[in-house]
């Protein structure tokens, strides 16, 4: 049985030949549609389950060889007519517009409209874009040619006019604001196999249904049916936008075999250098990130902060955890003058939260870090490793939140680092030793501002190998937070792990800041 005699066999159970082409019905807005069949959240569901009885089948290229030999500038020529967009003129204050297929987005996306309980495929017409520039003649492509993906649009900064809220595009990534924020980071829907010598292997979204919204609406509901070589899902996304745009995520997984690695709630972004890791930068800028650092909520209610760095080679980092709270890549600087970058504006970028939805387990939190010389590369990966072997034929459901925010929703009770820098050690002399490193670290919040410069605030640091030399906090009359610095000659060879914190006594004053360093 082949996967198109696996989606023709789902008639029977409500799928009503969904993704087979259906004679054209024109729509008011310029939309055109295939006929509608009925639809209901277990739809999706059951497709996912019955296609991952079977092995996978990559799906075929049908995209014209014009469109698969796109430059890049070509593609981006291709532009979606806005006065085209589904709801435009419907009296809903949102709306999705369209990506074209081509240059790297060669499999098509098949998009459906939901409202009273039908479901209706989107019909491609090339009436729907803008070719200016890109030398396409697209008077002989299918009504059926599908999408590269869709981006949702609604009334994010102010009531009057639809800002682009969320993109759906390559693969299983999609990205979204906040009020005021600029694209940055990725969240996908699974990562399967990252960083592992097998190599990765890359799921994507196939279909998507968007619900139509209804009058006074908060918020869009879309699904989608998640494909690959390892397993198959069934997905659900509630968008909600605001000041902080939520995002919640549940999906069944089919695994069709064992899988070394999962990935939940894989967050994907860039990390180029910061003040701890300029080795070999000749750039104007002081930063050059859309994340600065890994932030988790231990089950235990440690809290953690890992700053990123732009590592030589691979790296990958493992935190221990059960049931954890919650993690992000975070981009914590805000201040303009951190970036000097009129273009990027880095600090417009929005940090991404992950709360779980219930009980998680045992596993870990993974950190892997690539290198890269280019700020358009995304070289970091964080995700949630459950311990559990994923088990073929065994459902698998997973459930948390996205927060799309520039501060987090759950603000640690004790001071977060705020900065770090590393230089060379020692003493300030000429002959000073290149192999000593200084680190210093900033904190700022909880209760440290109350705290006078005399107390014996106690910097705890540790280190995997190498000499450290004796710890010292100071109180920061700028910051109105305190600092702690220490030298390290760390050992021959190998990476050294770096652990500190400020107390006061017995009380814990600030988060644990944790970071690798390799000479």
């Amino acid at each position: 049985m082949h996967r198109r005699d696996i989606l023709s066999g789902l008639l029977s159970l409500s799928l009503a030949g969904l993704l087979a082409p259906q004679r054209p019905r024109a729509a008011t807005d310029g939309i055109r549609f295939a006929a509608g069949r009925p639809f209901d959240p277990g739809t999706v569901y059951e497709m996912a389950r019955r296609l991952a009885e079977q092995p996978y089948e990559p799906p075929q290229e049908r995209v014209p060889a014009v469109l698969r030999d796109l430059t890049y500038d070509q593609g981006r020529a291709i532009r979606f007519q806005p006065e085209m967009a589904l709801w435009r003129g419907q009296g809903i204050d949102a709306e999705a517009q369209f990506f074209h297929l081509g240059h790297h987005y060669r499999t098509p996306v098949h998009i459906f409209e939901i409202a009273d309980g039908m479901a209706r495929e989107v019909l491609y017409g090339p009436h729907l874009f803008d070719f200016g520039q890109s030398e396409i003649d697209p008077s002989g492509f299918s009504d059926h040619l599908g999408f590269a993906g869709f981006r949702l649009h609604a009334p994010l900064n102010r009531p009057d006019y639809l800002d682009e809220l969320a993109t759906f595009l390559g693969a299983s990534y999609f990205r979204a604001l906040g009020r005021g924020q600029r694209y940055g980071l990725s969240a996908r829907g699974i990562a399967v196999n990252t960083g592992l010598p097998s190599g990765e292997e890359f799921p994507a979204f196939t279909a998507f249904w968007l619900e139509r919204p209804v009058a006074g609406w908060n918020q869009v509901v879309l699904h989608a049916m998640l494909d690959g070589p390892s397993l198959t899902g069934a997905y659900s996304f509630i968008i909600r936008p605001g000041t902080t745009t939520v995002i919640d995520v549940r999906a069944t997984l089919f695994p069709r075999q064992e899988i070394e690695q999962l990935g939940v709630a894989p967050l994907t972004s860039m990390y180029l250098f910061g003040p701890n890791d300029r080795v070999g930068v000749d750039d104007f800028r002081p930063h050059v990130h859309d994340s600065e650092g890994l932030q988790i909520w231990t089950g235990r209610g440690e809290w953690l902060w890992r700053a990123l760095v732009n590592p030589s080679g691979l790296r990958i980092s493992v935190f221990a955890d059960e049931n954890p709270r919650g993690f992000g890549l975070l981009q914590r600087t805000r201040d303009f003058a951190a970036y000097q970058d009129l273009e990027a504006r880095y600090e417009l970028r929005p940090s991404l939260w992950v709360e779980p939805q219930g009980s998680w387990g045992a596993g870990d939190v993974r950190l892997i870090e690539l290198p890269t010389d280019l700020e358009v590369h995304d070289n970091m990966v964080a995700f949630w490793a459950p311990k559990p072997p994923v088990e073929p034929g065994v459902p698998w459901e997973l459930a948390y939140r996205l927060h799309w925010c520039k501060e987090t929703p759950f603000a640690p009770d004790v001071a977060r680092t705020t900065a770090t820098r590393v230089g060379v050690g020692g003493p300030p002399v000429p002959d000073a030793d290149p192999a000593v490193r200084k680190f210093v670290v900033d904190f700022e919040g909880g209760q440290l501002a109350a705290l006078p410069a005399d107390l014996p605030v106690e910097p705890v640091a540790w280190v995997s190998g190498g000499e450290l030399g004796k710890p010292v906090a100071q109180k920061n009359p700028v910051t109105h937070g305190w600092r702690a610095f220490f030298d390290l000659r760390p050992a021959a060879e190998g990476p050294t792990e770096l652990r500190c914190f400020l107390k006061l006594g017995d009380n814990v004053l600030t988060e644990t800041w944790i970071y690798q360093w390799t000479a």
